[in-house]
């Protein structure tokens, strides 16, 4: 009973700090779109509108209100989960938004992956041959993911596996005939597929997942491998390590076992900030591979000082970002025992 009421006084502490974050968040962004150089109407209107016009949106648009009224006003829609209308295509922000996240949730979710696969395995590696040849190649993997650009690799894969060698779509989440036989139920074409049984669908839209995914999460990778080979380093030179070894346990049962669980900790950290960071920097590689996702939306919005779009979008990421780390955070109780949440010390 003890140890629940440890955990929701500690989830209502982390809810109650989100919370403040998102408020924080929502000044930020509301102020950063106001401040922007420029008319929003004429941005949306064009420079050919009339002034009658122009004005009548400025009015919509709540701009002919002084900025400390736009923001109350604003938080009050929230507070209510109404993020208003888009201006540019006057459908409801919200309802956008449950159209264009399930797309970049999909890539966000297929990146990390491949990024924490092939980035634990490629850190287990190199833990394990430490000053080997296979420590060396995978850490200069790791460090080549790091400093390669998104857009470059992009480009590069494209060129590869589209052009040179076409095995491989590069635009799109599905071919348009199969997309017209897929009906959408959650927007994970995936999913959506299997439900619908089309086999052919399903490997079709496999087949346009795999150079963004491997685009959007090499970066991923590379942080995950050296962080998973730096913690696995640290874990191995520990006393009941020794023990353990000497205690006649293989040496797969060693790693696997005690080694892999401790050092987990760290790895989930960057895990879960990653996923974060994907979500909210997908807009490049959206825009690279024709992905038709929320970074691809958010940036049109941008592109058309689409207010409302903007703001409803980025505190819509910014929430999906803190839950994940709430969510990491709750896994630490799991993966090492030394941690309480609360207030109680390791």
């Amino acid at each position: 009973m003890r140890k629940v009421l440890t955990l929701l006084s500690y989830l209502l502490q982390r809810f109650l700090s989100i919370g403040l974050s998102l408020l924080a968040v929502s000044l930020l962004v509301f102020l950063m779109v106001h401040l922007i150089p420029g008319d929003a109407a004429i941005a949306i209107l064009g420079e050919r509108a009339t002034e009658k016009a122009l004005i009548e949106l400025r009015e919509e648009m709540g701009l002919d209100k002084p900025l400390y009224y736009q923001y109350a006003k604003f938080l009050w829609d929230i507070a209510h989960l109404d993020f208003g209308r888009s201006f540019k295509t006057k459908q409801p922000v919200i309802e956008e938004i449950k159209r264009y996240f399930p797309a970049t949730a999909e890539l966000t979710l297929a990146a990390m992956a491949f990024s924490i696969l092939f980035g634990v395995a490629a850190g287990i590696i190199a833990a394990i041959s430490r000053g080997t040849f296979l420590d060396y190649f995978s850490m200069s993997i790791s460090l080549t993911g790091i400093s390669m650009p998104i857009f470059w690799l992009g480009l590069m894969l494209i060129l590869l596996f589209s052009y040179f060698l076409p095995i491989l779509p590069s635009t799109g989440r599905l071919d348009v005939v199969l997309d017209l036989d897929v009906q959408s139920r959650t927007g994970f074409y995936l999913i959506d597929t299997l439900l619908a049984g089309n086999f052919a669908a399903f490997r079709n839209a496999v087949a346009h997942l795999i150079l963004p995914a491997i685009t959007l999460g090499t970066i991923p990778l590379a942080i995950i491998a050296r962080m998973t080979r730096s913690s696995l380093l640290e874990v191995l030179n520990q006393p009941y390590i020794t023990t353990a070894y000497a205690k006649g346990l293989p040496r797969w049962k060693v790693i696997g076992k005690h080694a892999m669980k401790n050092s987990m900790v760290p790895v989930l950290t960057i895990i879960g900030l990653e996923f974060g960071y994907l979500l909210g920097g997908a807009i490049l590689t959206e825009h690279i591979f024709s992905w038709p996702g929320l970074g691809s939306w958010l940036r049109t919005a941008v592109e058309a000082r689409d207010v409302r779009a903007v703001q409803g979008g980025v505190l819509f990421v910014a929430s999906v970002f803190m839950l994940v780390n709430l969510i990491v955070d709750v896994l630490y109780a799991y993966f090492d025992p030394r941690i309480r949440v609360g207030n109680e010390d390791r």
